[in-house]
This record gives structure tokens, sequence and C-alpha cells, in this order.
């Protein structure tokens, strides 16, 4: 089976696109284009973790919901949300109401401040876990050992529903790896967004 399928323009897109109409959009300008941005990168985290064991259609369905619910995914403010924040969110409908993953922003907020105080920023941490060399075919795997290495150290931070395959799916979204199929039209475009990125330190 081709790892690509046909876009609406007719080139060859990651066969993952196929599931839902709006993939193409959101593969085409996010997927795998690296992030430098705190504020993108804890709201993807966040969004990863509220994914599991749902479809990401669900959640890119819900998206600008839970930036409306989250603050925007301002982790500054998202660390003060207390049992009232709680309580509200469990009855909003236009997100999905898993108290332990309510909660788990919120502490995973608090855990953002404290790197951001010690690191100088979330992007600086998070983008040490890039891997130097990963010869792995494209969308082949689930985790990897980049992956399993950043999940056990945001764990050891504290952070909640940060397992390896959630980072991993992370990495992928946020371009700390390419992932685009062989063939994808995107994967070069990706691949020189990479290679221009200036590194956060």
């Amino acid at each position: 089976m081709s790892a690509t399928i046909p876009g609406p323009d007719g080139r060859p897109r990651c066969r993952w696109c196929a599931a839902a109409p709006e993939f193409f959009d959101y593969h085409d300008r996010e997927w795998g284009f690296p992030v430098t941005d705190d504020t993108r990168l804890f709201e993807k985290l966040c969004l990863e973790s509220f994914q599991s064991g749902l479809s990401w259609r669900t959640i890119l369905a819900k998206r600008e919901n839970f930036r409306a619910a989250f603050a925007g995914f301002d982790f500054r403010i998202v660390a003060q949300f207390d049992d009232g924040d709680v309580a509200r969110l469990l009855k909003d409908s236009g997100i999905v109401r898993h108290r332990g993953k309510i909660e788990a922003v919120i502490n995973n907020a608090l855990r953002t401040c404290e790197i951001v105080e010690t690191e100088g920023s979330l992007a600086a941490f998070l983008w040490r876990f890039e891997p130097e060399d990963d010869d792995a075919q494209p969308q082949t795997r689930s985790t990897s050992a980049a992956s399993a290495a950043l999940s056990k150290e945001l764990r050891k931070r504290g952070w909640k529903f940060v397992g390896p395959t959630t980072v991993y799916a992370f990495m992928q979204a946020m371009g700390l790896i390419n992932d685009h199929a062989e063939g994808c039209v995107i994967r070069d475009e990706v691949a020189k967004a990479r290679i221009e990125l200036r590194r956060p330190s």
C-alpha cells in the first residue's frame, strides 16, 4: 500500500489525510513544521493528552473550543485555575470533559512555569530532545527513543498524561522530527523549514 494519496490538487500527501477532509489543510499548513513558540508547544502537548483514547479529528474539531476554555493556552493564566475552573470546564460541552485530563492541563501549566523559570523557555527544554539521527521510515512507529526520553523527563518533573506515544505524536506535529511520508509534497517543505530553523537555547 502506498504511503501517500492524491490531495485536492492531485499531488501526493501522507495517507492519513484520507481519514477526514479537514486533515489536508492541517497537514499542509501545520503538521511537521517546526514550532518554537512556548504557547503553541504547551497547547499541542495538552491537545495530544486530550486525544489519548480518541481520534485527532475529534480534537481538531474542538480545538477553538479548547482555546476558549483554556485562555488561549496561556500557561501562566491556566496555572492559576482553581477548583471552580475545573467545575466550569466539566460543564463545557465544547471540549472533552474528562476530569483527569482537565486537571492535568492545569498541573502541566504549573510545571511549564517551572521549566520557563529554570530553563529559559519551554521551547529550549523541549528542543533538546530533537533526535540527531533518525533513520526510521516515516510513520512506521508510535514511539521512539527520543519520545521515551522526553516523556520520562517530563514525568520526572511532575507532568501528567505525557506517555511516550503522546509525546511522539507531539514531536511529529511540532517538527522535532520530519515524519511526512517519502513522496509527500510537504516533506521537502518541512525539511527546508527545519534546516532554516534557529533552535532555541
